[in-house]
């Protein structure tokens, strides 16, 4: 199966001037949403350098990320950015093989900016533009932690704008068995901490006043426990707005962590079900929600329960980072897999069957 980002068989790219090995070199560019990041990956595995400009302040007064502000923040720190993720990995630009940006999904022009800057620098280096999907690259953020993982492994994607439980056979094949029906775990985190007045953004705002509070002191919904391996967060966070309505007086920190407690429950309990579904050897969390201390607990907990391998990746790879977008670059290489310099960017891209 071709990768949906534009990717042709290396028979019709410069594919044909690269050998693909461990020595082999990726600049990675990611610019999906509020995070300018370039990072320098050498055999997919070997993070030479990772450097990631945050949005963070620009966006804190509007409680949310302002596309056009994203990209115009993109604009003015990307040139800034590389050149600090080059001086960094000590390498000279003419040692790049390929140059790997995220094609999607994202906000539409934060995109353009990191996809036009890597097909500029592909074509300037006469060497291969890698159109990258964002959420199968936070499947290999995980693996550049730990390399050795074993599999069938089974991988949480919970981020702002997914939920997604993955089957992975191997590097090169996954496919997706369960998905959030309707919010994101991360976006129900978003929506409870902007409705509670917490700071933006919300998730490390809920997970503070969390541990202050008494996770038992509110029995918020745990919606289809028991039904299959699909989730919905949506009537949880509408229970929390109602909770506080009725009863204006509560405690914050108790309404934070009842309600982590809820989302984490139902994460923790679907990823086991999976896993034991797929007879997976190994857990693996992705994506901006699995930077929550109690997720992460918990899942370690679960795992060694179940006699799993539990694979938390650095809090840097939770969240957005170029370093997962170049190493993704470099399985598609090695897969054969580029894109053509007219390939655009899809926002609204989806992490399909990686059956290759």
């Amino acid at each position: 199966m071709t990768a949906p980002n534009s990717q042709t068989p290396n028979n019709e790219a410069p594919m044909s001037k690269v050998s693909v090995d461990e020595s082999t070199v990726v600049l990675g560019i990611e610019t999906s949403c509020d995070e300018t990041a370039v990072a320098v990956v050498m055999g997919g595995t070997d993070v030479l350098s990772s450097v990631v400009a945050s949005q963070l302040a620009e966006h804190a007064r509007f409680g949310g990320v302002v596309p056009e502000i994203a990209s115009r923040a993109h604009l003015e720190a990307l040139p800034h950015v590389t050149a600090q993720a080059m001086q960094q990995a000590n390498i000279d630009l003419s040692r790049v093989d390929a140059v790997a940006a995220t094609v999607g999904p994202g906000l539409i022009g934060a995109l353009l900016v990191g996809v036009s800057a890597a097909k500029a620098t592909a074509l300037a280096l006469d060497v291969p533009f890698i159109g990258v999907n964002h959420l199968e690259a936070h499947l290999y953020a995980a693996l550049l932690d730990e390399p050795n993982a074993k599999f069938p492994m089974l991988f949480g994607l919970v981020s702002g704008g997914h939920t997604l439980f993955v089957e992975m056979l191997d590097y090169d094949s996954y496919q997706v068995i369960g998905q959030t029906i309707d919010d994101a775990a991360g976006e129900a985190f978003d929506k409870v901490a902007r409705f509670l007045g917490l700071s933006y953004p919300g998730g490390p705002a809920i997970d503070a006043a969390a541990t202050r509070g008494n996770d038992k002191a509110i029995n918020f919904p745990r919606a289809m426990l028991n039904d299959g391996l699909d989730v919905s967060f949506s009537g949880l966070k509408t229970s929390v707005i109602n909770h506080v309505r009725a009863n204006p007086s509560v405690s914050t920190d108790d309404v934070a962590a009842s309600f982590q407690r809820a989302v984490v429950d139902v994460l923790v309990h679907k990823a086991r079900r999976a896993a034991r579904q797929i007879n997976a050897r190994t857990i693996a969390l992705g994506g901006g929600v699995a930077a929550n201390s109690l997720l992460r607990r918990e899942m370690t907990l679960a795992g060694n329960t179940d006699g799993m391998e539990v694979v938390l990746p650095s809090r840097e790879m939770c969240t957005d980072n170029a370093a997962m977008i170049a190493s993704a670059g470099w399985y598609c290489l090695r897969r054969g897999e580029v894109s053509t310099l007219d390939a655009g960017a899809n926002p609204n891209l989806k992490l399909g069957a990686g059956q290759r």
